[in-house]
This record gives structure tokens, C-alpha cells and sequence, in this order.
């Protein structure tokens, strides 16, 4: 195990265990140098598998059926910066751990909430996933082909909505309790996170530039120039030349020249110039199209598989992805020049020695 050297180094984090955006959180915090104590319910996790953002915390396991741990948990409370959770609302106030107990214990925490529809709310006791909460946003009607919505994953209500809202929310409120000396709650819910990412289009929405559905305009597969292609082997590229240098640079190197003197953005043009590019493209093999576009201006990329990226000679270069305990992983970011963020160690089972356990998490700074 290894100090931590990043910005947030000798901040102290109590991580009651959860899944998801929670664990995510947890992960960039330490990645960031804080010192996070995951506490786990006793009996273990029903989910299976291999966590990554679980990596980098010291984790005990507590009972929280039993009295004398939840008073353990409030005193770990008492030495904590921030302590955060990801219970449907109302769970940790029925455990004996909601905020008013704990900001009572330690007026200067600040208590982070993570759930997906938020504290209170017609939905605020309703079970949902990422695409569910994207769905009310406006944000799933938008995404996929022009036959039906498609969840992208879960990236952006779980991820870039829930955990990253999370820890942008706790360190501001920490800024805040050491400046005022006085703690709060941050309600993070994944559903206005990702709802706070679709800033953009009520702008263009309202600006006459962007209308509701899928594969018809800027962005969502409905450019010509803005769009995936299949290549000769059936491996994929995407192109965004949306600029006019771009796009010119694309015509130029693609040699559709008949399309040089064509109007960019006349939906005719697109009609004409889609089905041009998908004969194009499908002629080459990816890592030709690679050898022709990579290194210009026609913003382009290869679709790569998880296999494939760490091996990407951009994302080498940069180290963007590292081995730990023999997993390829992504390397913490975003990058700090003088305080760097690091994996402190990888993903470790709960900690049967409880109080040397947590005496190392109090001592370390």
C-alpha cells in the first residue's frame, strides 16, 4: 500500500459500499489521493465479479443490524472530511446514519447522497437503472437508430450524471466547510446529472439547430459527415468532420472530389453523400483508412474493441491505460502537474483486522 501523492491527499473518505456510480466515486477520490475506508455490509456482496473501481481503499466489513457497529460507523464519522452513500432515500436514516445524526456527530462533514431520481420526488422511492433515468431527461429519446432509442451503456447517468456529479459536488462542499466551518448534504441524483450534460441541446433546441429524435441532424448519426462506417474487413471507423477545413480535408482524402464544389450543409448533399462514403469506406480495410486519415484534420478515429484500445499507439503514448494486479485498467484521471493521481493499490477483500485497519486509515496523511 502507498501514500497518496494526488491534490486531495490527507482527505479523509468514509465510502459506505454500494454499486455503481458509488463505487466510482470512491475510485476517483482515491485516485486523487484522498484516503478512502470503504465499510461493507457483513456477509459480503451478492454481485459477483471483478470491481475496479473498487480499487485503492482499505475496506472492513460491518454488521449494520447490530448497534454497537453503527456507533462504530458514527465514530468513524467523527473523523471524516466526507462520507457518501447510494441507498434509496430513507435507508440510512433507518440505520441510524442519515445526515442529522452524522453532521450532529461532526458538524464539518460533508454527507454525499447518491441515488438516481433524487431525495424526495414522485419517483424518489421507485428502482431504476441508467437508461431509466437518461429516459426522463430527454436524453434516451435521442440516442440510437432512427428505429428505436438504445441505452449507451451506462455512462452517462450512472457515470458522468451520478459519480462524477458526486465528487464534483463533495469537493465543493468541502471547499465550502473549510472555509465556513460548517458541513451539508449534497443530494447528487443521477437522473438531473444527466439531465445537467443536455445543457447543450436545449441551447440548440432553442436556437432552431437541433430538434428531438435520432439519426436526423447534428450529433446523432443524421450527418453524413458525423457518422460510423463499416470498412472492407468489418472492422469500424467514425468520422466528425463537421467544421468546413474538416470536412473539406475529408472529401479531399476520401477522393470524392464531385462533392468539392457541393454545399456542405444541404440535406441533398447528405442524401447523395452517405451512401458515396459507405461505398468508400467499405473499399479499405480499417488500418488502411488509418494509414490515409490519422494525423489530419478529418477528425477521425478507429472504433476499437476493449481489446484493442490499451494497445492504441495514442493511448500508449499517454498511458492511458496501466496493469494492476494483472488487469488492464484505465490510469486514473484527469492528470495534475505537481500533485499526480495514482492507483494506491488494486482491489483488496474487507479487512478482518477491523482496528489495525482503521488505525492505518485514521494515521495515514
Amino acid at each position: 500500500m502507498t501514500e497518496g501523492t494526488g491534490p486531495l491527499k490527507g482527505v479523509k473518505v468514509l465510502e459506505i459500499a454500494g454499486i455503481g456510480p458509488g463505487p466510482f466515486a470512491g475510485m476517483m477520490l482515491s485516485d486523487m489521493g484522498a484516503d478512502v475506508l470503504r465499510v461493507e455490509r457483513k456477509g459480503g456482496s451478492p454481485f459477483k465479479g471483478i470491481f475496479v473501481d473498487e480499487r485503492g481503499r482499505t475496506k472492513i466489513a460491518l454488521d449494520f443490524k447490530n448497534p454497537d457497529d453503527i456507533e462504530y460507523c458514527l465514530k468513524l464519522a467523527e473523523s471524516a472530511d466526507i462520507i457518501f452513500e447510494g441507498y434509496r432515500p430513507g435507508v440510512m436514516e433507518r440505520l441510524g446514519l442519515g445526515p442529522e445524526v452524522v453532521l450532529k456527530r461532526n458538524p464539518k462533514i460533508v454527507y454525499g447522497r447518491m441515488t438516481g431520481w433524487g431525495q424526495d420526488g414522485p419517483y424518489a422511492q421507485m428502482a431504476g437503472h441508467d437508461m431509466n433515468y437518461l429516459a426522463l431527461t430527454g436524453a434516451l429519446y435521442n440516442i440510437g437508430s432512427k428505429e428505436k432509442p438504445v441505452p449507451p451503456l451506462n455512462l452517462i447517468g450512472d457515470y458522468g450524471g451520478g459519480g462524477m456529479m458526486l465528487v464534483v459536488g463533495v469537493l465543493a462542499a468541502l471547499i465550502s466547510a473549510r472555509t465556513t466551518g460548517k458541513g451539508q448534504v449534497v443530494d447528487a441524483a443521477m437522473s438531473e446529472g444527466a439531465n445537467m450534460l443536455m445543457a447543450i441541446f436545449h441551447g440548440m433546441k432553442a436556437a432552431g439547430q437541433f430538434q428531438d429524435g435520432r439519426a436526423n441532424g447534428m450529433l446523432n448519426g443524421g450527418l453524413p459527415f458525423y457518422d460510423t462506417y463499416a470498412c472492407a474487413d468489418g472492422q469500424w471507423i467514425c468520422i466528425g468532420s463537421m467544421e468546413p477545413q474538416f470536412y473539406a480535408e475529408m472529401i479531399d482524402k476520401t477522393g470524392l472530389t464531385e462533392f468539392r464544389d457541393r454545399p456542405q450543409m444541404d440535406p441533398k448533399t447528405w442524401a447523395d453523400l452517405r451512401p458515396r462514403l459507405e461505398e468508400v469506406f467499405k473499399g479499405k480495410t480499417r488500418d488502411e483508412w488509418c494509414a490515409i486519415l490519422e494525423g489530419g484534420d478529418s477528425c477521425f478515429a478507429p472504433v476499437l474493441t476493449l481489446e484493442e484500445a490499451p494497445r492504441n499507439k495514442h493511448m500508449a503514448a499517454r498511458k492511458a491505460f496501466i496493469d494492476v494486479d494483472g488487469i488492464t485498467q484505465p490510469a486514473p484521471s484527469p492528470r495534475f502537474s505537481e500533485t499526480p493521481s495514482a492507483v494506491r493499490w488494486g482491489i483488496t477483500k474487507p479487512r478482518e483486522d477491523v482496528e489495525t485497519a482503521v488505525a492505518e486509515w485514521l494515521g495515514r496523511a
